[in-house]
């Protein structure tokens, strides 16, 4: 979303117009794509959660509540994630505390410090790993248009503030398949944070028989930042959401910069942003995303020391939203396994 064209965000206008027999092309792909589909079952639930439109909705956070779920029903969850960002082609567990955001990617690196991950282009293959490693639950941070794994509960979650966008199918939008397929497929749809932008879309779950459930993302201690003036930074999805929510947990965010989603930090871009902070008297803070990216890269010296964390976790309502996906993802597992 960072480093999408800002009229995707936008109501319809001339650009979505002119892209739109290319959009045509694309959502019938990726719809005859998702028809088509050969997914391969393996011997445990599988949750995946997607969203319908590229760019951050809050995703990562949903998958470590619910791998949370999972570990206190005395389950083995494990998350497969295609590792956007690495450099790695064959499928690997990630060491969190030796790998880098270089070789598995950002989200990963985040997700192994609450349960086992894999990396891997394959999702099979990955899943495979985690099955020999005893998990019990697969979870799937994304996928959910392109995945060749059998999904027992597909979560498609949604940014309540910025819903789907103009509407439109990639190129002229943010959409990554029609959203009649997309609903055709999932299980249940996930609302994250305050805003109508996602009401029609709830409507037409409602209509398709599909359970609605809602979610927020919270500060894990929002009194850290409360009272500071900052300079924030970050290089996800959707960085405006992360501004949003300092300024509501009571941080005065005097500067903000904006990377592109995944963004490899670079010495100069690091040093800029110590000095700048310096120069203002500004306290730096970023996201666990962006730490995580950070982790085993050159930085300046104390850079991490002068760097304030500002972590969520995602709050359900009702708040057994991840009991009852986690229960529906079984039963269906169960039941594809004893009809096989």
């Amino acid at each position: 979303m960072s480093s999408a064209p800002p009229f995707w965000w936008e109501r319809p206008g001339w650009q979505a117009v002119i892209l739109w027999p290319a959009s045509k092309l694309y959502g019938w792909i990726s719809a005859r794509r998702m028809r088509r589909a050969l997914r391969t079952p393996v011997d445990a639930p599988v949750i995946c959660v997607g969203n319908f439109t590229v760019g951050g909705t809050g995703k990562t956070p949903t998958v470590i509540a619910l791998a949370g779920a999972a570990v206190e029903r005395g389950m083995k969850p494990g998350i497969v994630s295609r590792g956007h960002g690495g450099s790695t082609t064959r499928a690997r567990l990630v060491d969190a505390t030796n790998d880098t955001a270089t070789l598995v990617g950002d989200e990963p690196l985040l997700l192994a410090r609450h349960a086992s991950v894999a990396v891997s282009r394959n999702r099979v293959e990955g899943a495979a790993l985690l099955l020999k490693e005893g998990c019990n639950l697969i979870l799937m941070d994304d996928g959910f248009q392109s995945a060749h794994l059998e999904m027992d509960h597909a979560v498609l979650a949604i940014d309540a503030g910025t819903g789907v966008g103009n509407g439109h199918i990639i190129p002229g939008g943010p959409l990554r398949a029609p959203l009649v397929e997309q609903l055709r497929y999932a299980d249940s749809v996930l609302r994250i944070g305050e805003g109508k932008a996602a009401d029609e879309i709830v409507r037409m779950a409602a209509r398709a028989g599909l359970p609605v459930y809602d979610a927020r993302n919270e500060p894990v201690d929002p009194l850290a930042v409360a009272g500071k003036r900052v300079l924030a930074f970050a290089g996800i999805g959707n960085p405006q959401r992360f501004y949003d929510a300092l300024s509501v947990a009571g941080a005065h965010v005097v500067e903000t910069r904006s990377f592109d989603d995944h963004h490899p930090f670079k010495l100069g871009e690091l040093q800029q942003l110590m000095s700048d902070a310096k120069r203002q008297d500004l306290q730096l803070v970023t996201t666990e995303k962006d730490v995580a990216r950070l982790h085993g890269g050159i930085k300046p010296d104390g850079f991490l020391e002068k760097l304030l964390v500002f972590a969520v976790a995602t709050q359900f309502d009702p708040p057994d939203t991840a009991e009852r996906i986690i229960e529906d993802a079984v039963a269906a597992w169960r039941k594809r396994r004893f009809s096989a």
